[in-house]
């Protein structure tokens, strides 16, 4: 039987540091993305994820160091682990996860680059601000992009 690391992830915003996390962790084993719920992300980092769960797994699901990606709290217990048949946690230095150390591998983190670091400086410079509702955002994008292209349309559909 294969080694099964879990990275656990809120990838509300991906850049190469998971990237460079991931392929570490395939080095260990296959490796499963424990994705924070669109709740947790609420309710632990204080705003609503730009994109949802759905569309966040989409991604990490075409990430070729990933097997799987499940569904997981923002803080992960061995409980969580066992359930998926996980053998380790693989984290970076920052882990907080309540995880026994012997089921740990711990990176350290790639130097200038956070996610919180660059939502962070993209507020204060103003070039992207928070939405309150993502779905919300997702459609009225939508929305635009029929209407500015209209023959992309199918039978039966409206913008309105």
């Amino acid at each position: 039987m294969r080694i099964r690391v879990m990275v656990d992830m809120s990838v509300t915003l991906l850049h190469h540091g998971h990237i460079r996390l991931l392929k570490k962790a395939a080095s260990y084993g296959e490796v499963v993305v424990g994705l924070a719920t669109d709740e947790d992300i609420q309710k632990y980092k204080g705003h609503t994820p730009l994109l949802t769960w759905e569309f966040r797994k989409e991604i990490m699901e075409s990430i070729r160091y990933v097997s799987e990606v499940v569904a997981a709290p923002y803080i992960v217990t061995d409980g969580v682990l066992d359930e998926h048949n996980i053998q380790f946690l693989v984290h970076g230095a920052d882990n907080f996860n309540a995880v026994r150390k012997d089921r740990l591998i711990i990176f350290a983190r790639t130097p200038a680059i956070s996610s919180s670091m660059m939502v962070a400086y993209n507020r204060q410079t103003e070039m992207v601000q928070p939405p309150t509702n993502s779905n919300y955002v997702g459609l009225k994008l939508y929305e635009t992009q029929l209407a500015s292209n209209p023959d992309s349309m199918t039978a039966g559909q409206s913008v309105n």
